[in-house]
């Protein structure tokens, strides 16, 4: 059943003949008819007795009139909402971030997006590289921060990228808390922390085990904040974004031979979200 042949059934009803009800929809007589023989045949019922006089409805017809003004009425409904999406009246984005982003204050953002669109509930949720990756390939996100040293995924689009600074982070009293440039071959036995299931984790592994560097890991973490709190305890160093660094107040180096840095990208699964929300807080967020 298609709506064009729900809205000629409705038309014949009220203007009782097959003229009339061409002329209301401005399509030929022919075209008219055709079309509701084709809804009578996909419903295996007559719904007009016609006469040379008249067309009336059968039991059948007027069994159909009001679930036939409810389809038309749902599809308006239905086009008006999708009408105040597109309009951003309403609707929902999601989007997800690394727990260490720092090239872009995302929760002051948002609280601006919010101000303008309040209509448009929103989603964030943190994660590791690999579970944000996925969930945006597969829809679950519209958008995602995600990082690393290495390309970007192919199923993703990359709306911008930011280079992140990476620095070795210590507490007081350590050995290298007075020094501003290390080099990882220093670090050599010394007690490390992990940030665990992050791209900084496998980012680490990989230069260590690339300059020949014994990795010493002796603890590790799922939450950027508590990693800084088990340095400041004394456990071990470790590596963090430099904004990290900057605002915990510990001691902090920046690494060289290797130097260490990452690349951040605004990922998506093409060059223009589909969603009419997500569109605006990528402009948003890219302003």
């Amino acid at each position: 059943m298609e709506l064009r042949q729900v809205e000629h059934f409705l038309a014949v009803t009220r203007c009782g003949s097959f003229t009339a009800a061409a002329q209301e929809v401005h399509v030929v007589q022919s075209a008219l008819s055709a079309s509701i023989r084709k809804l009578e045949a996909e419903l295996r019922t007559p719904l007009f007795e016609r006469t040379t006089r008249r067309v009336a409805l059968t039991e059948a017809g007027r069994a159909l009139v009001p679930l036939a003004h409810r389809i038309v009425a749902d599809v308006v409904a239905a086009q008006g909402e999708v009408a105040a999406v597109a309009g951003l009246a309403t609707g929902r984005v999601s989007i997800g971030t690394i727990q260490a982003l720092s090239v872009v204050d995302l929760p002051a953002k948002l609280g601006e997006f919010r101000v303008r669109y309040p209509g448009i509930r929103l989603h964030v949720r943190d994660g590791t590289v690999p579970v944000l990756t996925a969930a945006v390939a597969s829809g679950e996100l519209d958008l995602a921060f995600v990082a690393g040293d290495q390309p970007l995924a192919d199923e993703l689009f990359a709306f911008r990228e930011w280079s992140q600074q990476l620095v070795l982070l210590c507490h007081p009293g350590h050995r290298l808390e007075r020094r501003r440039r290390v080099r990882l071959a220093e670090l050599d036995g010394e007690p490390f922390l992990d940030f665990s299931g992050s791209g900084i984790q496998a980012m680490v592994a990989r230069r260590f085990a690339e300059a020949g560097v014994r990795q010493n890991r002796v603890c590790e973490a799922t939450h950027m904040p508590l990693l800084v709190e088990l340095v400041t305890a004394g456990l071990g160093v470790t590596i963090v974004p430099q904004p990290v660094a900057e605002k915990s107040g510990l001691p902090f180096a920046r690494l060289e031979q290797p130097g260490f840095s990452r690349a951040i990208h605004l990922a998506g699964r093409g060059p223009e979200p589909s969603n009419p929300a997500a569109r605006a807080l990528l402009a948003h967020l890219l302003a």
